[in-house]
């Protein structure tokens, strides 16, 4: 993984050693990548014309830029934060950006979207009569403003069958989870699923019968109201259940729901830019000889 900023190599690397950053951070000088990826942030440019004050400006800069809805001449030749997922032959093959620059998904999280992610230590097990599941969480710690993902890693027991969605009729496997303040939830990612032929309906059904994974992204909001609630909490818990049914190929179950939940530690959101020290100047040579 690599970040390019628009940010001096002086800055940069104050930022990497206050923050213990141990992966490359790129200066880009005058912006050329950031125009060359198309992605150069406009509403520095518009916030520092003629046009500040103009309310559509004033509203792009507070979703863009910052959240005092004002440019400062520091801004300028920022980019729209987003993320570029790269393959080993320099394709970009997806793209990750977000509506308020405080909000944005994490690495890990983009790691799951694309299949990179490992299992973690700390993952959780339980069973229930007809399926294993493990669950964890793509970060161990999240801030205001952080889009991560929940894991359900489902496991059917042999000669079990569980609907997937669209299976009209039947209870599809669902994992529903507790609305709480400032946390909003994407719609539960599935894979796709294989058709079963239940021969004595003649019917054709959408079903999981071999390991699968859902995915479920949370945003923990990134506005000045969330910040100000999630200020001094320490964790954060997400609980729900896995709801569904289970079949063989003679017997329906009855309906099961089984209990999942998942706790992430609290960081805060990075607001202040880093310090630099600027640097002693390197005394004459004595004797009087220059270097």
């Amino acid at each position: 993984m690599v970040a390019v900023s628009y940010d001096t190599p002086a800055i940069l690397e104050a930022f990497s050693e206050q923050r213990g950053i141990t992966f490359p951070l790129l200066s880009d000088a005058d912006s050329k990548t950031i125009r060359a990826f198309g992605i150069l942030n406009p509403a520095v440019e518009w916030g520092l014309g003629a046009d500040k004050d103009d309310p559509i400006v004033v509203s792009e800069l507070r979703k863009y830029v910052s959240g005092t809805g004002r440019a400062t001449e520091m801004q300028r030749g920022m980019a729209l934060p987003g993320t570029f997922v790269v393959d080993k032959q320099g394709r970009v093959t997806s793209r990750y950006f977000e509506e308020f620059y405080v909000e944005r998904p994490t690495s890990e999280s983009i790691l799951l979207a694309v299949g990179a992610g490992t299992v973690p230590i700390s993952a959780k097990r339980v069973s229930s009569s007809q399926l294993d599941f493990t669950t964890y969480v793509s970060d161990a710690a999240v801030a205001p403003g952080n889009r991560f993902s929940l894991v359900v890693d489902v496991v059917p027991r042999r000669g079990m069958h569980v609907y997937a969605p669209g299976a009209d009729g039947y209870k599809s496997i669902a994992l529903n989870l507790s609305a709480q303040p400032f946390v909003q939830m994407s719609p539960t990612r599935y894979p796709a699923s294989e058709t079963y032929f239940f021969e004595p309906l003649n019917e054709r059904v959408p079903i999981f019968q071999k390991p699968f994974r859902l995915v479920q992204e949370i945003l923990l909001e990134g506005s000045a109201e969330a910040q100000a609630a999630l200020k001094g909490k320490e964790s954060l818990t997400i609980a729900g259940t896995v709801d569904y049914q289970a079949c063989d190929d003679t017997v329906c179950y009855n309906p099961v729901s089984v209990s999942v939940s998942w706790t992430v530690s609290l960081k805060d959101l990075i607001r202040e830019r880093p310090t630099v020290t600027p640097e002693t100047p390197t005394p004459p040579a004595s004797g009087g000889r220059g270097r």
